[in-house]
């Protein structure tokens, strides 16, 4: 990813020992996107458009909090990563409101609310009633 290609509104490395960012994940979040690059030599780059975002969770283990830091999972409906773990940040709360502030911003740029998020079968897959027929013609 290159430098100028995109407007950071919020960036950080996860943090390791004793909360120093001594590792080679770094998170990115745009305006339109969530970006975890991981790796050094061979990079792997995972992006999350925001408005795909259905649910987060803040999580604060006991080592983490003595660095003050803490964990943030995403939950979404994309199709690669349905959940991500933005591991041991730093101002969870704070990035938790910005990536609030601009998921909202998406979802009324796209005109998604939550309900439009769901499945449109009611939680039943199209084909539920497929195996329900009586086929007993013998041939399959």
């Amino acid at each position: 990813m290159k430098k100028d290609a995109f407007k950071y509104i919020w960036t950080d490395k996860k943090r390791t020992l004793f909360g120093l960012p001594l590792s080679f994940t770094r998170y990115y979040l745009t305006e339109t996107k969530f970006v975890t690059r991981t790796g050094f030599l061979s990079v792997d780059e995972d992006e999350i458009d925001l408005y795909k975002i259905t649910d987060k969770k803040v999580r604060f283990p006991l080592f983490q909090r003595l660095f003050k830091c803490g964990t943030i999972i995403l939950y979404s409906r994309d199709a690669d990563t349905p959940s991500k773990e933005v591991h041991c940040i730093k101002d969870v709360r704070k990035v938790s409101e910005l990536i609030d502030k601009y998921l909202n911003i998406m979802r009324d740029k796209y005109g998604i609310r939550g309900r439009d998020m769901m499945g449109l079968h009611g939680g039943h897959d199209q084909y539920d009633d497929y195996d329900d027929h009586d086929y007993d013609d013998g041939q399959y």
